[in-house]
Parts: C-alpha cells; sequence; structure tokens
C-alpha cells in the first residue's frame, strides 16, 4: 500500500472521466496496455477490484465508487500544490490581505475580489474589516498588504497612497424619534438634547478624535450593523453611509434629517487606498492597488 503512486491515481481518475481504457490512453498520450497495467496494479495494491470488465464498457465497483472522490481529492490537490509552488518560485504571495474600512462599499471590495480571484486562482485572500483608526493599524503593524481607508488615516507619512472614492454621510434618525417630526434645518441645540450614536473603536490613532459628533449625549459603538440596527430601533440619530441606508430611507424606515452643521444635511467621507511604502509588494498585490485605483490591472 505504501507504494501507491500519483500517477496510479491519475490513471483511475482518467479511465472513468473518459469512459474506456483506450480514451483514457489516448488522453494521456500513452499505450493502452500501460493504462491497463497500471489500473491492474492499483487494484493489486490495495487488494480490491476498482473496476467490472465483464461490460462493454469499463464500470466501476462498489469499491471504485467509494474510493473515486478522495482519488479526485488527491489529483486536485496535488495539481493545486504544483501551481501554488510554481507560484511561490516566480514572486506571487502566498496570500493577499486586505482591510476595508467598515464604511467602504462592499459591492465594489466584491468587484475587485472576483476579478482578483481570476487573474490569480492560486493567491486566497484574507479580508479584515474595522472603523476608523484600526484598519490603518492593521496596516501599519504589517497585519495587511492594503488598507481601503478614509483620507484622514490614508494620508498618513508611512503610506503610499492612491485615490478610491467618495461616500457621501446622511444624518437619520427612526420615523417616530422626536427628532423625525422637525422639517428643515435643525439648530446644534436641539440635536444637543438627544443621543447621536457614533462610530468609534479602540485604535490609538483615533484616540480623543470625534468626526460628525454634534450632540453631547453620545452611545458609541465599534460595529456599523449595530449603529444601523439602533437606528431603526429610534435609540438616537447618527450619520450613516448612504450606501447601506438608501433602502431603508426609501422603505420608510429611517429618515434624513439636517442639522445646520452640515452644509445640506450631507457630508462627504473620501477614502483612499494605501500600503506601506517601505513594502514590497508582489505581483498579486500591485495588480489590486492598479485594479482599485482604476489603473489597467487586467
Amino acid at each position: 500500500m505504501d507504494s501507491l503512486t500519483l500517477d496510479q491515481i491519475r490513471l483511475l481518475v482518467a479511465v472513468v472521466d473518459e469512459g474506456s481504457f483506450s480514451k483514457a490512453a489516448k488522453r494521456l498520450n500513452r499505450a493502452q496496455s500501460a493504462v491497463t497495467y497500471g489500473v491492474q496494479k492499483l487494484e493489486a495494491q490495495i487488494g480490491l477490484k476498482l473496476f467490472d470488465r465483464t461490460t462493454y464498457r469499463p464500470a466501476l465497483t462498489e469499491a471504485g465508487r467509494t474510493l473515486l472522490p478522495r482519488a479526485r481529492r488527491i489529483a486536485e490537490e496535488t495539481g493545486a500544490f504544483r501551481e501554488t509552488a510554481r507560484s511561490l518560485a516566480s514572486g506571487l504571495e502566498a496570500e493577499l490581505t486586505l482591510v476595508l474600512d467598515s464604511m467602504f462599499p462592499m459591492p465594489r471590495a466584491v468587484e475587485a475580489l472576483r476579478a482578483f480571484t481570476r487573474r490569480f486562482p492560486t493567491v486566497p485572500p484574507r479580508i479584515f474589516v474595522q472603523p476608523l483608526g484600526a484598519a490603518a493599524e492593521l496596516v501599519l503593524d504589517g497585519t495587511c498588504m492594503i488598507g481601503l481607508l478614509p483620507l484622514v488615516f490614508s494620508e498618513i507619512a508611512a503610506f503610499e497612497r492612491f485615490p478610491l472614492l467618495t461616500i457621501e454621510l446622511i444624518p437619520v434618525v427612526a420615523p417616530d424619534h422626536p427628532l423625525a417630526a422637525i422639517d428643515g434645518p435643525i439648530e446644534t441645540e436641539a440635536l444637543e438634547r438627544h443621543v447621536q450614536l457614533v462610530l468609534t473603536d479602540r485604535s490609538t490613532l483615533t484616540a480623543a478624535r470625534d468626526h460628525g459628533v454634534l450632540s453631547r449625549r453620545t452611545w458609541r459603538l465599534a460595529d456599523l450593523g449595530a449603529k444601523r440596527s439602533m437606528l431603526l430601533a429610534g435609540l438616537g440619530w447618527g450619520n450613516m453611509p448612504a450606501h447601506l441606508v438608501a433602502d431603508d430611507i426609501a422603505n420608510g424606515k429611517l429618515k434624513v434629517i439636517c442639522p445646520v452643521a452640515f452644509a445640506a444635511g450631507v457630508a462627504d467621507l473620501v477614502m483612499g487606498g494605501a500600503y506601506l511604502a517601505n513594502r514590497r509588494l508582489g505581483p498579486a498585490g500591485q495588480w489590486m492597488i492598479n485594479h482599485l485605483g482604476g489603473a489597467d490591472g487586467a
């Protein structure tokens, strides 16, 4: 049993896929006798008949049907091993680590990852999602190759940067919240009487730094999904990325309000991509940067 070979496994799979020993031999560019002998030797080594040869076409025995899925996995994993080794030898990264700010539009990231996996099938991506400075810290400490971050963090001196997109931040409340009854601009003193739900994190980069906080009463959350749920429940008001609450607004589950402190009731959050200037990126990382930045990454 210890002398089983990968070639024998491939012969088994080829005969099944082609439906005959002769067609398998043709596909493998071998003599039919060599294929037949290889399968017979495999059967002798494991002490089981894999094919019923009394029929017109070789049919798998029960043992053959049981072992075939494992044989396929062995063949597939061996192929993947070979391709990955070849990629690593050529300088391709073992994996692509990417961190997204929690406000970054997921459809944009999904599109990039779909294109990436077509281009680099042997490089698995590892994706992190973190709010505010926590995302930038994962790039700074080397955990992630690339970060998709708010501009205030992507402009850190240690980073090389590339432009991405602008996100609309919209102040919203549930329709039964007291602020929802106010039509038109809302003075800051009125906002201060109500809880503002604020996205935060434990990063040292955002310590003592607030963005768009207008109320003295705040609930701070590190998860954007939790913030949305609390807004829908009427627990406070807060700013949310337009793409995450567009359906809630259209369905009447949230209402846009107009704080005077926001010029037109909408704030802009500029997003940029970043990676460490002193870190050499491989082909996969460079491709992703080019693709996200709008350059030809094909």
